[in-house]
């Protein structure tokens, strides 16, 4: 098949390659335009993009795929399937169609749950323990087309949404392969794939970093799993109420830790040597690594040298 790739981040690096790799064609790549990061100027990552220009691939950055020029561009090269994951855009019906076949989207959650921009993380968030990806052929609705294939793993809890994510990513080749060889069979007018259920659908909404706060009025695994999903981006925060100016602490890892008290959440349950534990509502959460405002990440012992926590102080 000739297959044009629509991708801008990592998550569609490893089925690229593997795209490049098999006896499929892939005659162009279509991704973000070159963005600016703000005040530093630095330009934002763009691995697809990378991986394109290293092979030798044509190129495409249009600001919008459902441009009618842009369309007839696609058109020129005659593709027979778009292969679409991680992109950034949703494809209007007429952009979909100037395909024999029309796309194929690599999606980072088991559909109909996890619909959105941020599916892995808020999986993570909510504590699920399987995760997988699923391959769907699009529609214009978002990630609302027949499921063609699955592909689902257990995750350790003590994985962060990067390392999972890149898992995830690396599973989704085997679901798009059997998801191109269905579609290579298919007659082009009976049904295909499985229909999604819309009464299961979650939504996955992009993240914003005032999402990262953590709320002490959660649990202890509750607020572990958001520490988890929202590592290295946007962080899981809280602020340490002392002197004047409350300190901002990144908390990049935590654990729960059973401690008998009767301290209302977010109050210091310990704070000694290597353990500084806060009270939620169910359990303590213990701070096992963190990055106060303006310094490095450390281990929290080094830390608490640095800083006098003491028991019934309060974080915010």
């Amino acid at each position: 098949m000739r297959i044009v790739v629509f991708g801008t981040g990592p998550f569609c690096v490893p089925t690229l390659k593997s795209l490049l790799d098999s006896d499929h064609e892939v005659p162009a790549v279509v991704t973000r335009p070159i963005e600016d990061a703000g005040k530093r100027r630095k330009t934002l990552a763009n691995p697809v993009r990378e991986t394109a220009v290293d092979a030798n691939l044509v190129v495409l950055d249009p600001q919008t795929c459902n441009a009618g020029e842009f369309i007839e561009q696609l058109k020129s090269f005659e593709a027979d399937l778009f292969f679409v994951c991680d992109y950034g855009q949703i494809m209007s019906r007429d952009c979909l169609e100037s395909a024999r076949l029309g796309g194929i989207n690599l999606h980072g959650s088991l559909l109909p749950r996890y619909r959105g921009a941020a599916p892995i993380q808020w999986a993570i968030y909510n504590g699920d323990k399987e995760l997988g990806v699923s391959v769907i052929h699009m529609t214009p609705k978002m990630d609302a087309g027949p499921i063609l294939a699955t592909e689902k793993k257990l995750f350790e809890q003590n994985q962060n949404s990067d390392e999972i994510e890149l898992e995830l990513s690396r599973i989704g080749i085997a679901a798009v392969r059997r998801a191109i060889q269905l579609l290579d069979a298919w007659d082009g007018n009976s049904s295909i794939g499985e229909k999604q259920d819309p009464s299961l659908a979650t939504p996955a909404p992009r993240i914003k970093k005032s999402d990262g706060k953590l709320d002490w009025n959660r649990t202890a695994i509750q607020l572990v799993n958001q520490i988890r999903a929202f590592t290295p981006w946007p962080t899981s925060f809280c602020q340490w109420k002392h002197g004047k100016q409350p300190l901002r602490l990144i908390v990049q890892k935590a654990s729960v830790v059973n401690i008998e008290t009767n301290a209302p959440a977010g109050v210091i349950v310990a704070a000694e040597k290597n353990l500084l534990a806060i009270q939620t509502a169910n359990g303590a959460l213990s701070i096992e690594r963190i990055q106060p405002a303006g310094k490095k990440s450390m281990p929290i012992a080094d830390f608490l040298r640095g800083n006098q926590l003491t028991v019934g102080q309060t974080m915010d």
